[in-house]
């Protein structure tokens, strides 16, 4: 009797959960490519007026960003000016959950068939690369390794904590920005 009461409000704190992730990375990949050359890099190889979105099906959470030239990318929230170039869509909430909350990597939930990818593989090969360096500099490096195909060699500490407090105060900024408008 219990587990049936439990189970409706678990499903609501997964849903709430991953709707706030949507909203904290989409921030933070416009945060990173502003503050990270190796992601402008990546992202200069994407068309000016690019948008990415990755969401869970059918009608879940969404985040929609949008290369805007330059390897930079502004955050649209859950909703596309046009239609999306690329689309990383989880099948289920929970699918979504277990790569929000970092118990399984990208990689891993795509190889296990728990997402579907529309639009230019390489293209959406390359935001994958994006989210994985954003993850590995605000996430702690225990966590990161969990998340991320490959933690990079070359991030060490100072440039991790100086990137990452960059990021976080600009996702702090943007979230502060929204909430007056």
């Amino acid at each position: 009797m219990l587990a049936k009461r439990i189970q409706p409000m678990a499903s609501q704190a997964r849903r709430l959960y991953v709707e706030l992730m949507f909203q904290i990375m989409g921030r933070a990949l416009q945060a990173v490519s502003e503050v990270d050359s190796e992601v402008q890099r990546e992202a200069q190889a994407l068309p000016k007026g690019f948008l990415f979105e990755m969401m869970v099906m059918p009608d879940g959470s969404k985040l929609v960003v949008e290369h805007i030239g330059e390897g930079r990318f502004h955050y649209h929230g859950d909703s596309a000016p046009r239609p999306v170039d690329v689309s990383i869509q989880f099948k289920h909430l929970a699918h979504a959950f277990l790569v929000m909350s970092f118990q399984e990597k990208t990689s891993v939930a795509f190889a296990n068939d728990r997402m579907l990818v529309n639009g230019d593989v390489s293209y959406a090969v390359r935001m994958t690369r994006v989210l994985n360096r954003l993850e590995s500099f605000i996430l702690p490096k225990i966590i990161a390794k969990r998340a991320v195909k490959e933690y990079p060699a070359n991030l060490h500490l100072p440039e991790k904590l100086i990137s990452a407090a960059q990021i976080y105060l600009k996702v702090a900024t943007h979230f502060v920005q929204t909430a007056r408008a």
